[in-house]
């Protein structure tokens, strides 16, 4: 504390300053060990209230990250049904461009009459194959295009529909087989197609030629 004295009256009231900081500094020092002594006793008082205690053992636990289900992309299966639905129709014509021989087969405009017979003497190997027994025709023809599309997306060439002879249906009619043919010429995958030969499923199936990746 700075002070100037000129008169005897200023150096009485710098004493009495003086003392009363002095009392108010050992004030304070005697509240802050009064305070520090009253914490230690509660602390003192709390480890005595609980006892000994020792470290919980963690050893040998496994921790298991969570599993997030597979996303499902619900506008693509929606936009994929909406595109079968429109590529392949019931009220096409299969008899207007297929060849009328005891062996049916058909090919795309500018694909010529050698990839046929190849196609029937088995020139190439067939990778896949789909089976339409037991299954109606809306069932069928949503199989055709799924089996199409995926065959399409694995870069295969030469593909097996096997359609059935029709003894399981009313009348002993091969309902699906004029079907297959139909849905086949819609689709700009396929190339061509025949019928299989008779070791391969004969008339109750088409061997199919897709177009190369």
């Amino acid at each position: 504390m700075k002070a100037r004295v000129h008169h005897l009256s200023d150096l009485e009231v710098l004493r009495d300053a003086l003392a009363r900081e002095a009392e108010e500094r050992a004030r304070a020092e005697c509240e802050a060990r009064r305070k520090a002594a009253e914490a230690a006793r509660e602390a003192n008082l709390f480890r005595a209230s609980i006892g000994a205690v020792e470290p919980l053992k963690t050893g040998g636990r496994a921790e298991h990250p969570k599993k997030l289900p597979a996303p499902i992309a619900h506008q693509r299966q929606r936009d994929e049904a909406a595109a079968l639905a429109e590529s392949i129709s019931d009220d096409f014509d299969p008899d207007v461009v297929l060849d009328t021989d005891e062996q049916v087969s058909w090919h795309r405009e500018g694909i010529g009459l050698e990839i046929v017979r190849k196609l029937r003497r088995g020139h190439w190997i067939v990778q896949a194959e789909v089976d339409l027994h037991g299954a109606r025709v809306d069932g069928a023809r949503e199989m055709v295009g799924t089996f199409l599309r995926e065959s399409i997306k694995h870069r295969l060439r030469c593909v097996r529909i096997v359609h059935g002879k029709g003894h399981g249906s009313i009348g002993k009619q091969p309902v699906l087989k004029g079907k297959v043919k139909n849905w086949l010429m819609q689709k700009e995958e396929v190339m061509a197609f025949c019928q299989a030969r008779e070791h391969d499923g004969g008339g109750g199936a088409l061997i199919v030629l897709l177009r190369p990746s």
